[in-house]
């Protein structure tokens, strides 16, 4: 049911939730979860020497800073806390930091932080939210599902980053930030399994090269089953849902005291089920009616994540992934010259069953995809009161798709001797340019105010064309062809004051940037077949001004209390709906639909009144709502005059929150025994359905984690017991009705054991 590109986005939906302001693993060194303290990255040894216990070296604001005195809202995790959370692979990074989400989608995953995503995830959309590895940016979110393995440190940035990430950033931007290679050998093993036949293997090893350089290799291997259940005998089989195999290959170091370098290789080959959804009667009472909100149904966990028939066409995924990325750094002494740079391509071919109301259709999928980019930052003025940094940057993404779906959709639209749709995209283009600029001035030691802007154009292309298929013959429908520029500034103003013995007090206005684009087919007198008009078949960019103002407190070393409140102005809405177009064709298809506001609380609190207990608070208050939405003609099939005006964005529950105890038992031997429990709790949120001109409901929910973990002394080795979701609760992702009606769910219940050891 889980369909691809140009039908997939039938499954319309958004992830959001806003985050914790601090990290999640930075306890204090001798306290619960006290891993190894990430080492400082390059040009970075005055923040090393200053760093305060439990304090962390992050890179959020493209140079090493302290977090807690880091004038942005940001959330970081290092490599040991993902570890003791069960963190394995990016959509589980969902499950420990608060208000955010990442959902499975059409072999992807979709970012949604403080009401703010994408749902078109095809080949011409955009995302809202930056994932980046290395400091390199992903374009495509089937490239952003992968395995945390080796990582340093997880930076989870809220808010437009239009300045220093540039385009694409309007919900904010996640960083993963693998481990460089160090100066001694050494390496890890570590193995999991868990129920679904969950396999997930780990194998770590460092070489030194010379007194400064190193070489470090990683593997990763992960499998389990598909989380849905078939109640009828199926001749083609779900498992496994997930198969993937990954390495990495990295070599760096320093030469002489200013140059240092990292250069990294990685590959990834994925395989497994694509089917991935279940009916929408599992969760909502049918028929549905137009106009009207579902009524939601809670039938059962193993009702609700089950399929009621046996699928008729093999869902195989195979896919493989791989790039090379490097990053040069000289130290010219008053300044530090940067250049990140990488290339990377993925290709996938796969076949899915898609269930349409009208049967069960077999389509195979052939996609490719290239990126390459470069930046080049002049980061100066260390030490000095005025300092900042300045950059070029240049992305090419090129991707082409061949996606064939056969009947009985080909033969519902064009007729019973039709025997495929065939989508033929040959070359799809996304050009980005941008030059920025970002300084800092210190009107004393305490008080600062930064000031940022940024210069970005954009330019997309695409030609290919629509075909019906009748046996050996081919009949174009339509061309896809399109080409289209947009430009725009986004800035940054901010202020902030470190309280002497307190901590940090900041404030800013920053603005951020969605490229606009195009929609399937082409625009009226074009070509043969080509009507939809030209302000419907072009989209515009969605932008979004940003008011934060926020404290990093902290009360010695036993009180750490962090707090944000925002307010978003939000505007050129980009919503996506599958439908159908007057000539009969299925399209994704995309408008500047809405205006939108956003506000929001957002508290954390981390309590450690003993070197072996630690309390973990979040309490999240959001307001994320549309203010001007009327989904009238604008949008095909949507012509009832019903105003969506006070209705919550999508995945944006007013109330959220996480709770956590940590305590350790010190052991006799020098060992511990480390035991977490955790809440997590969400209140109702909404996906909306523009194709039934009504919003699907998730109910409230709680979810409960509990993980025990043995350390060794020294944690030389440990072994770890976990359950997650204990309740069971099966929550909705995303749904919708429309050509392929069915919900997408989250993780249930899991639980394994895991073990490791370092040498």
């Amino acid at each position: 049911m889980k369909a691809r590109y140009a039908i997939s986005a039938s499954l319309v939906a958004m992830l959001a939730l806003p985050m914790a302001a601090h990290a999640a693993s930075a306890a204090p060194q001798e306290g619960p979860s006290a891993g190894d303290v990430p080492v400082a990255a390059p040009n970075s040894a005055d923040a090393a020497n200053s760093m305060q216990e439990g304090d962390i070296v992050v890179t959020a604001l493209r140079q090493s800073s302290l977090l807690s005195k880091t004038p942005i809202a940001v959330t970081a995790v290092t490599g040991e806390g993902l570890r003791t959370l069960g963190i394995t692979d990016v959509r589980s990074l969902a499950t420990v930091v608060p208000n955010v989400t990442l959902t499975d989608y059409n072999q992807g995953v979709i970012i949604q932080m403080r009401g703010v995503s994408s749902s078109d995830t095809t080949e011409k959309g955009d995302p809202s939210a930056a994932f980046l590895l290395d400091g390199i940016y992903i374009a495509r979110v089937q490239d952003q599902v992968g395995s945390l393995f080796d990582v340093e440190r997880v930076e989870v940035l809220r808010g437009p980053q239009g300045t220093l990430y540039g385009r694409n950033t309007t919900a904010g931007a996640i960083n993963i930030i693998t481990t460089r290679p160090k100066y001694e050998f050494g390496g890890s093993v570590d193995a999991e399994y868990g129920n679904f036949n969950a396999l997930n293997l780990t194998g770590i090893v460092n070489i030194p090269v010379a007194a400064t350089l190193g070489l470090r290799a990683a593997v990763n291997y992960q499998r389990r089953d598909n989380y849905i259940r078939e109640t009828v005998a199926s001749p083609n089989d779900l498992d496994p849902g997930r198969d993937l195999l990954s390495g990495r290959l990295s070599f760096g170091g320093e030469v002489g005291e200013r140059f240092n370098f990292v250069i990294r290789g990685d590959y990834a080959r994925d395989h497994g089920s694509t089917f991935g959804s279940v009916p929408l009667s599992n969760f909502f009472q049918m028929p549905l009616v137009k106009g009207v909100d579902p009524t939601y149904v809670d039938k059962g966990s193993d009702a609700q994540r089950s399929i009621p028939f046996a699928l008729q066409h093999p869902s195989r995924n195979d896919a493989e992934r791989y790039g090379i990325m490097g990053e040069f750094s000289y130290d010219f002494g008053g300044a530090q010259l940067t250049y990140l740079g990488g290339y990377r391509k993925s290709t996938t071919d796969s076949t899915t069953d898609l269930v349409f109301a009208f049967g069960q259709t077999p389509s195979t999928f052939d996609g490719k995809n290239r990126q390459q980019s470069h930046e080049l930052r002049l980061a100066f003025g260390s030490g000095s009161p005025l300092h900042g940094q300045t950059g070029l940057y240049y992305f090419e993404g090129r991707s082409s798709v061949d996606l064939l779906i056969g009947p009985p959709l080909a033969t519902a639209f064009f007729g019973p001797t039709a025997t495929g749709y065939d989508i033929v995209q040959r070359l799809v283009i996304n050009r980005s340019k941008g030059v920025f600029g970002q300084v800092t001035y210190d009107l004393t030691p305490d008080l600062h105010i930064t000031g940022g802007i940024r210069y970005t154009e954009d330019f997309k292309s695409r030609d290919g064309t629509s075909y019906v298929v009748r046996g050996a013959t081919r009949t174009e429908l339509t061309p896809n062809t399109a080409a289209v520029k947009f430009h725009k500034v986004t800035w940054r103003a901010g202020i902030d004051y470190d309280v002497p013995d307190l901590g940090l007090i900041y404030a800013s206005v920053a603005s951020g940037y969605k490229s606009g684009g195009f929609n399937d087919g082409c625009p009226v007198g074009s070509g043969p077949g080509c009507s939809t008009p030209v302000d419907v078949f072009f989209y515009q960019p969605e932008t979004l001004t940003a008011y934060e103002a926020g404290v990093k407190f902290r009360f010695g070393n036993m009180l750490r209390i962090n707090t944000a409140l925002f307010h978003y102005d939000y505007s050129g809405l980009q919503l996506t709906q599958v439908t159908v177009t007057a000539g009969g064709n299925p399209v994704s298809f995309t408008r500047n639909a809405a205006k939108a506001k956003v506000d929001g609380v957002e508290f954390e609190a981390q309590f450690t009144p003993t070197a072996n207990d630690r309390v973990d608070l979040s309490v999240n208050y959001v307001n994320a709502r549309y203010t001007d939405f009327v989904p009238d003609a604008t949008f095909p099939n949507t012509t009832n005059p019903l105003r969506f005006d006070g209705r919550l964005l999508d995945r944006s529950p007013k109330w959220s929150g996480i709770a956590s105890y940590t305590h350790i038992f010190p052991l006799d031997n020098g060992a511990t025994i480390e035991l977490m429990g955790r809440v997590r709790y969400s209140g109702d949120y909404y996906l909306q359905d523009l194709n039934n001109l009504s919003q699907f409901r998730q109910p409230h929910y709680t979810k409960s984690d509990v993980t025990v973990t043995y350390n060794s002394e020294g944690k030389r080795w440990y072994l770890q017991g976990y359950i997650k979701n204990i309740e069971n609760e099966i929550t909705l992702g995303f749904a919708g009705s429309g050509l392929s009606p069915g919900a997408i769910f989250e993780q249930p219940r899991t639980y394994g054991v895991r073990a490791g050891m370092k040498f």
